[in-house]
């Protein structure tokens, strides 16, 4: 790998860069024009705190009380484990695909392969589930937005639902057929609008505090519910801090996008997950000071979004609220972006079907063309699939975190046997390392993403069936659809996509 030197112009560094690239056998095909704030802005646009803490910040408080911000701090801390492994990996492989590419370089073929495409399912998903939030936000701003009904009836919600979030799907594909600089732009945009959103948030919801910091410390009972007490409440209200905070690693998927991306990426990834949970704790913290009743019933069907009104007021509540809508544009965006380069990634390797056109970048925008469009009808369907169903919003959430995490155990797994085996060597002086902490990291992550899938798999009433209708398909839903996909998969592999995998001649370095 070339060495970064602080003295070289912006062209010698991209220089320097392409050779890095070319030496893991690719030419380079993407613009690199990311610099350090647009890369980080990237993980935490798909991040996007005001996203998942809007989303799912009612069917927390329900399950686990104003004690539920203690699984935020967990799940923080579960993730960064991750961030961490990911961030060596960043140094030594800045490929587009992050977790296919990276488990490529260590593991088996057919480990990588599932990396890939779980981590391909889980954005393409999460499309379509981020899209869904923009039904927690835009009727509270304005009635005309609820498009079917009043919002009363049994399949208002989940059917305006759909309709928001195919309008805005159909946004970000447009958004991003423009091209990278385009997208690079509207996000930084978007990422700067929440970060100021955020804070204001804080600020004044901490001006109106009602009580103190020892709020975290009630439960409302809802350990009650459970047959492990408290316990039980918790795995379940987790749910909240692990959809949330994923999709770190797309700051490294953008690495051949990217100046300078060893030196970059990995403190993107990291800096991406730390600002996300720190800000996110302290929302959740200062809201739960200030909301007038904590036993109020809109907090478990309305969730933040009736703190921010009830707190603030209409006027200065809706303009914040309307900056989340902006928010939730840009997460959905990122997600789009994300499965379009894991997309692109494994269809120059031939890793998919129909490689070549999956895999064309188009001259003008420089961007894959063919995967936006794919990824946009993969992500309607999901929806259009839903329409009907009250439950959506959290069997879409729950499957999108366990197709992520079963990715990411899948990188960290091979990772730990590497270094327990002496496969591993260290990065190279000056870049990021985790040095004699690495295989103590790398296992952690792999215990702590096999112990979230089984816990959030679990088929359980309380998170896939809460509402009637009842179904047993929808109960189990966090076990048929991930795992179902992943056998199907699999199958693909072994039968037909394995034999055909290898770099494609017009991608390969000296093309």
């Amino acid at each position: 790998m070339e060495t970064n030197s602080s003295n070289l112009s912006t062209e010698q560094q991209i220089a320097a860069d392409d050779k890095d690239l070319a030496k893991l056998g690719y030419k380079r095909e993407l613009v690199r024009s990311l610099g350090s704030f647009s890369t980080f802005a990237i993980g935490f646009a798909f991040i996007s705190i005001l996203t998942g803490v809007f989303q799912l910040f009612g069917f927390a408080y329900t399950n686990g009380g104003p004690a539920m911000w203690w699984v935020w701090v967990i799940a923080v801390l579960g993730q960064l484990l991750f961030a961490l492994s990911f961030g060596e990996l960043a140094v030594k492989y800045p490929l587009a695909g992050s977790v296919y590419n990276w488990s490529k370089q260590i593991a088996k073929p057919m480990t990588s392969w599932l990396a890939g495409i779980s981590l391909t399912l889980a954005l393409t998903v999460s499309t379509a589930a981020v899209a869904l939030a923009w039904q927690f936000v835009l009727p509270s701003i304005w009635s005309g937005f609820q498009f079917v009904g009043d919002g009363t009836g049994t399949y208002d919600v989940p059917t305006n639902a759909v309709i928001l979030g195919g309008i805005m799907i159909a946004l970000t594909t447009l958004v991003s057929l423009a091209g990278t600089k385009v997208v690079s732009i509207v996000n930084n945009i978007g990422v700067t609008i929440e970060l100021v959103a955020v804070i204001l948030m804080i600020v004044f919801l901490g001006l109106n505090a009602q009580r103190g910091v020892n709020v975290v410390m009630e439960t409302n009972n809802t350990g009650a519910n459970h047959s492990s007490g408290y316990l039980g409440a918790m795995l379940v209200s987790v749910l909240i801090g692990l959809y949330v905070m994923w999709g770190f690693d797309t700051a490294g998927s953008v690495s051949e996008e990217t100046v300078n991306p060893r030196k970059t990426n990995p403190k993107a990834v990291i800096r991406a997950l730390l600002a996300s949970g720190v800000l996110g704790g302290l929302l959740i913290l200062t809201a739960l000071m200030a909301v007038g009743d904590l036993q109020a019933q809109e907090l478990g069907s309305l969730g933040l979004t009736y703190v921010i009104k009830s707190v603030l007021g209409n006027a200065f509540g809706n303009l914040l609220l309307a900056c989340v809508a902006i928010a939730i544009f840009v997460c959905a965006l990122a997600n789009q972006i994300g499965a379009v380069r894991m997309m692109y990634a494994m269809s120059r390797d031939n890793a998919l079907p129909f490689g070549g056109a999956l895999s064309r970048v188009s001259k003008k925008t420089e961007s894959p063309v063919v995967p936006i469009l794919v990824v946009a009808v993969i992500a309607m369907a999901v929806l259009i699939s839903n329409i009907r169903q009250p439950q959506i919003f959290l069997v879409v959430t729950s499957c999108t975190v366990i197709l992520a995490l079963t990715s990411y155990s899948l990188v960290v797994g091979p990772l730990t046997l590497a270094r327990m085996r002496n496969k591993w060597s260290q990065t190279e002086s000056g870049y990021f390392s985790l040095g004699k902490y690495g295989l103590l990291v790398n296992a952690a992550a792999f215990v702590w993403g096999v112990t979230m899938i089984v816990n959030i798999a679990w088929p359980r009433q309380a998170i896939y069936n809460p509402f009637e209708p009842f179904h047993w398909y929808l109960q189990w839903g966090g076990i048929l659809f991930p795992f179902g996909s992943l056998l199907i998969a699999a199958v693909l592999y072994t039968t037909y996509q394995r034999k055909r995998i290898g770099i494609r001649a017009e991608h390969r370095s000296g093309s």
